[in-house]
């Protein structure tokens, strides 16, 4: 049984996140293309044609060989811009010591390190930002679900992680938001989100369900 989970376990997962974060940042950066949102779109594109080679080139992590035509390509929610927001971060006045329930039953144990804020759809919502007890705080994780949970995505949510800003401001791209690992196999021991983490709404853009619709166990 795996107890190990996303970010501990196979660091270019993570790594193919933040780059894709990166791409956009840079982008946005840059001189504006004749198309904004075309290139947005071909650089989400982009992103998750590399994640899905990712994949394949990791034999067992977290896709078994046998289970690829099952799972890949991942599926995915058009691009969308309106899913891309800013957001202001609080951070925590001390790391707050929380334990959040997992995929196989174990509690883990993790620290809030502070909450965002942002409006997405005309509604004010925010969620706490969370790392690994004992880690350096170099990037905000925020698992969530919404209400696509277990219809149109996975049923135990998704993830997001977010670079730390010196600046503290932010940008929320939900277009970059990715299933855990224990959707693909159920040896993965992913964290749930917590109660603060499930947004009212219904999130259609990043990663969704496609042919491998079983829904997990939810806490």
């Amino acid at each position: 049984m795996r107890t190990r989970w996303f970010r501990t376990t196979t660091r270019w997962v993570a790594t193919a996140v933040v780059l894709a974060a990166t791409v956009l940042f840079v982008a946005a950066c840059s001189s504006q293309p004749a198309d904004p949102a075309a290139h947005y779109a071909q650089t989400i594109a982009t992103a998750r044609a590399h994640k899905d080679a990712a994949f394949r080139n990791q034999p067992d992590e977290p896709i078994p060989p046998a289970q690829y035509g099952q799972f890949l390509p991942l599926s995915y929610f058009p691009p969308d811009q309106d899913y891309q927001v800013p957001a202001s971060f609080k951070p925590s006045a001390s790391r707050t010591p929380v334990k959040i329930p997992t995929s196989t039953g174990k509690l883990r144990d993790m620290e809030v390190i502070g909450t965002l804020e942002f409006t997405l759809k005309g509604q004010k919502l925010s969620v706490l930002a969370l790392t690994e007890a004992g880690t350096p705080p170099d990037r905000l994780f925020v698992p969530f679900t919404d209400t696509t949970s277990g219809i149109d995505t996975y049923g135990a949510g998704r993830y997001l992680e977010i670079e730390r800003s010196a600046t503290g401001i932010y940008v929320i791209d939900f277009n970059l938001a990715f299933h855990p690992f224990c959707y693909y196999n159920s040896s993965y021991d992913c964290p749930y989100p917590p109660a603060q983490n499930r947004l009212p709404l219904p999130i259609r853009a990043g990663e969704k369900m496609g042919r491998a619709a079983a829904l997990p166990r939810t806490p």
